[in-house]
């Protein structure tokens, strides 16, 4: 049974090439991080930073020069789990392009050989030729700023976090004194 709804996807690959395959699972596998992320965030880094806190704050010393180094590497361990994925999506974000400038040379080396095999000079056929060709590269480039803009996001929040569990730290161990 044909799936409508598969059709314009369908229709894109088929116009893109075997490129295009790629980049659309790059684009799922860069994405499906982002989703983790924002599972991981949600699910697991809130609880772990409430349970580092009510940690610190058990502890009897809070200002040896001990404590406060022990602290600062609970933080950094916590963090380090947000930070965790961010070079493999820096990679995926820097190889679409490149995926997609690959897809536009081999269409065009398809149009430029199949006009050297055909004895008519037919521009429209190499209009869509190079127009099919330069698919890759569009899909490529999309891909590749929506990775960007959720990198940038992504690093914001852990900056954000980060000052956040250094202030929940500093002032839960404030409250224990007081």
């Amino acid at each position: 049974m044909p799936m409508p709804w598969l059709e314009p996807l369908s229709w894109l690959v088929e116009a893109g090439g075997p490129v295009l395959v790629v980049i659309i699972g790059v684009a799922v596998l860069l994405f499906s991080l982002g989703l983790e992320r924002w599972w991981f965030f949600r699910f697991h880094y809130r609880p772990a930073r409430r349970s580092l806190v009510a940690r610190w704050v058990a502890r009897g010393d809070h200002a040896s020069w001990s404590a406060l180094t022990l602290r600062e590497v609970w933080a950094r361990e916590l963090i380090a789990t947000l930070r965790a994925p961010l070079p493999w999506l820096k990679l995926l974000v820097v190889i679409c392009p490149l995926f997609g400038l690959l897809g536009t040379v081999t269409g065009m080396i398809t149009v430029f050989d199949s006009l050297s095999v055909s004895e008519v000079n037919q521009a429209r056929a190499m209009a869509d030729g190079v127009a099919r060709a330069t698919l890759p590269t569009l899909s490529g480039m999309a891909v590749s700023v929506v990775g960007l803009l959720f990198i940038a996001r992504l690093e914001h929040i852990i900056r954000r976090e980060d000052q956040r569990l250094h202030d929940r730290l500093a002032r839960a161990a404030e409250d224990a004194h007081a």
